[in-house]
């Protein structure tokens, strides 16, 4: 299991592990130790006692240090059964031991219904089976197998319910990976394509303007790396005005004529980044398929609100929403802001994102 992965299955076990350091003190204090204060039990007894209960810990503890690595835990808990086993005869609180491995099983086995059904049925066997060889009183039988099927089962519902949670995290973490890759490449590859058909066009023309443009390509090629090595170290972009002259830059190159208006906001860090790759999906999207002459952008406070308009002359009309603009949508309403599409003459984009009560507008 990759580092990841461990601390993010770890967190609810680090839970469990707050809660059940007092009830394993408790437990044993008020459980194991009952029965041989009772009878009065001899040095040897109360000896042999202290001993199963430090292997006891050390076995545990390991259990829960490990438990994401299913065959130590599951050796730490066969040695926890092992001195239930060896402690039944003589003491009835032994049946904890009995209580402890199979409701901390389920967690290891990942909540496999088959596997965890399996092993705590054969520990209940052998339970029953000593109880039966050695006639030991019915509280211990009784005693481990209540609990350990009223145990077992919830712990294999909470480590189902976990499981399912870890999945959809990770999902949604896949999902946004994908969104991040295609707004960053899918707007520089355009761009490199541009370029490189505007070069081929122009090399029997001009070979020195073509050779610019396949110095540009180079160019945008190593800031295209740039920007994935930065996008994997969750830096997505330079800022929102860099990517406003960006957005002007490959429009007209384009050949679409641009004009761009834009205040300066106090907007916060995240809210930016949004704003900025939604801005870098939506030129992406002019320059592919909007076949406009023009095109404008505008970012301002309005209302108290930061809203960033996009809109061009191209060919609009309503057609399926792609990935790119799901993605962009689903950005922006994760910050509690609108994203309105018209496409009646043109294309036109709205998005708002709500400032926070400090923030100003410094209009430049």
């Amino acid at each position: 299991m990759s580092d990841q992965t461990k601390s993010t299955a770890n967190t609810p076990m680090e839970k469990k592990k707050a809660v059940l350091w007092p009830l394993i003190f408790t437990f044993f204090i008020g459980f194991v130790l009952l029965d041989p204060l009772q009878r009065h039990a001899s040095r040897l007894e109360w000896a042999l006692l202290i001993l199963g209960v430090v292997c006891f810990y050390a076995l545990y503890i390991t259990a829960l240090l490990y438990w994401y690595k299913r065959g130590v835990a599951l050796w730490a808990i066969a040695g926890v059964c092992l001195l239930g086993f060896l402690f039944a005869p003589f003491n009835l609180g032994a049946a904890l031991f009995i209580i402890y491995a199979t409701s901390f099983l389920p967690h290891v086995v990942r909540g496999e219904l088959g596997l965890t059904a399996g092993l705590i049925a054969l520990i209940l066997a052998i339970v029953g089976l000593e109880s039966w060889l050695f006639h030991l009183h019915w509280v211990f039988w009784a005693y481990s197998t209540g609990y350990a099927v009223v145990l077992g089962t919830g712990g294999m519902y909470a480590a189902r319910q976990t499981i399912a949670a870890e999945k959809m995290a990770q999902l949604a973490e896949r999902e946004r990976i994908a969104r991040d890759l295609h707004d960053v490449l899918g707007h520089t590859l355009s761009v490199i394509i541009l370029k490189a058909e505007l070069a081929g066009k122009l090399l029997d023309l001009d070979a020195q303007k073509a050779k610019s443009e396949i110095a540009d390509v180079e160019k945008i090629s190593r800031e295209a790396l740039a920007e994935v090595r930065q996008t994997i170290r969750g830096y997505l972009t330079e800022g929102l005005q860099a990517e406003l002259e960006r957005a002007k830059s490959t429009l007209e190159t384009a050949g679409v004529a641009v004009e761009c208006h834009a205040a300066k906001l106090g907007i916060t860090p995240v809210q930016e980044s949004v704003l900025a790759l939604v801005l870098r999906e939506a030129v992406t999207n002019v320059v592919r398929h909007a076949q406009a002459r023009n095109c404008r952008l505008d970012l301002q406070q309005v209302n108290g609100a930061c809203r960033l308009e996009i809109q061009d002359d191209g060919r609009g009309g309503s057609h399926p929403e792609g990935y790119g603009m799901r993605g962009m949508r689903e950005r922006i309403e994760a910050l509690g802001g609108t994203f309105l599409q018209d496409v009646h003459a043109g294309t036109k984009l709205t998005i708002t994102l709500p400032l926070t009560a400090n923030a100003g507008a410094q209009t430049g």
